[in-house]
């Protein structure tokens, strides 16, 4: 199965600039609507989950639910203090000392996006115990305004409003090597929409859906109601994992880039298992696709809560490696978002009832 590069990396793209964080994952669906219009609708409920079903879906068959999380960690407004600089929460949590410095769009309350930076002390104004301090200084967030009242009647800010990353998409073609902001987990959200059009032609005995779930970001909140839903035999879970290439002994890296999608034993919320697991990876090792095992000290996915919903559901995860996630920039594979959903596709196609009802 070939992809077209160029429509990929365009996907990617409009889903990696989707300023979608947690609780405001609209921009997230609008891009995904606009790939899967030809071949599928999405529904979506309060949450900003997305219910993709295909236009071909019967109706008759037991359910596989592909899921991906929409949102990407981001931060809340919280408060505007009387210099007009905003205080903020974190939606998820980005990595220690990734913020500082960082440039973000900030929503006004007339839902237009504005520029600002989360701002933090120079060290020209810091102490020196200030200087020598490991620990994080305050941040604000600095939109350009000179009072609360310039903050809020010039500016539009207002608390409750969400702020992400002004990171913007960029795609080295001579390497293929993609970078932007929210590859956790819109990467696993384009492999498995190219995953489910691919699905959506074949004759299987599955009805084969998807779930673009909201507020994974934030206790995997929006999940459960995408089971709900569907009410699924069996999930195919899709992620942005954090690659572990570029740091640690050799000997325990398990999510490289450009070695094809990770598929986790166990991780912090969910054991995965074993007989599917071992289902996927030989199928992967049998059409000659790349793919990784792991074994994970920390993270966890959708698969936590829908593995013990309803009497029990299979899951795997396949994550697609990104470097640096949760923080403003990330670096992923071309190739590595292409064999994500190649293999899924290849799992689906080989997996009959009976193979499910043994897991």
């Amino acid at each position: 199965m070939n992809f077209n590069d160029s429509e990929v990396v365009s996907l990617v793209e409009s889903l990696s600039n989707a300023r979608g964080c947690s609780g405001f994952e609209d921009e997230t669906l609008e891009a995904a609507r606009a790939f899967c219009e030809p071949f599928a609708t999405i529904e979506e409920n309060s949450l900003r989950c997305g219910f993709v079903v295909p236009k071909s879906f019967a109706g008759d068959k037991p359910v596989v639910m592909l899921d991906a999380h929409g949102d990407e960690v981001g931060l809340m407004v919280k408060s505007i203090r009387d210099n007009g600089c905003l205080t903020f929460i974190q939606l998820g949590r980005y990595t220690s000392g990734t913020l500082g410095g960082q440039d973000v769009l900030v929503r006004t309350v007339d839902g237009n996006w504005i520029p600002g930076v989360v701002g933090i002390k120079p060290p020209h104004f810091m102490s020196e115990a200030e200087r020598a301090s490991h620990a994080t200084p305050e941040m604000t967030i600095d939109v350009g305004a000179t009072s609360k009242q310039d903050a809020v009647e010039n500016f539009r800010v207002g608390i409750g409003e969400p702020v992400v990353p002004a990171t913007r998409f960029t795609w080295d073609k001579k390497n293929r090597v993609m970078f932007g902001k929210a590859f956790d987990c819109r990467v696993g959200v384009a492999a498995m929409l190219l995953a489910l059009r691919e699905l959506s032609t074949l004759d299987l005995p599955f009805d084969v859906v998807a779930s673009i779930s909201a507020q994974e970001e934030v206790g995997e909140r929006g999940v459960a109601s995408a089971v709900r839903r569907f009410e699924p035999t069996l999930c195919y879970m899709f992620e942005g994992c954090p690659a572990d290439d570029t740091f640690g002994p050799e000997a325990d890296m398990q999510a490289r880039i450009k070695r094809g999608p990770m598929f986790r034993y166990a991780d912090v919320c969910m054991i995965t298992n074993p007989r599917y697991q071992r289902f996927v990876l030989g199928v992967a090792e049998r059409a000659g696709i790349p793919a990784q095992a792991s074994v994970r000290e920390g993270g966890g996915t959708d698969g936590g809560v829908a593995h013990v919903m309803a009497n029990g559901i299979p899951c795997v995860v396949s994550g697609v490696p990104s470097r640096y996630v949760h923080a403003g920039c990330s670096i992923a594979a071309l190739d590595d978002v292409e064999n994500a959903a190649r293999l899924c596709v290849e799992v689906l196609s080989q997996l009959t009832p009976e193979d499910a009802s043994r897991f």
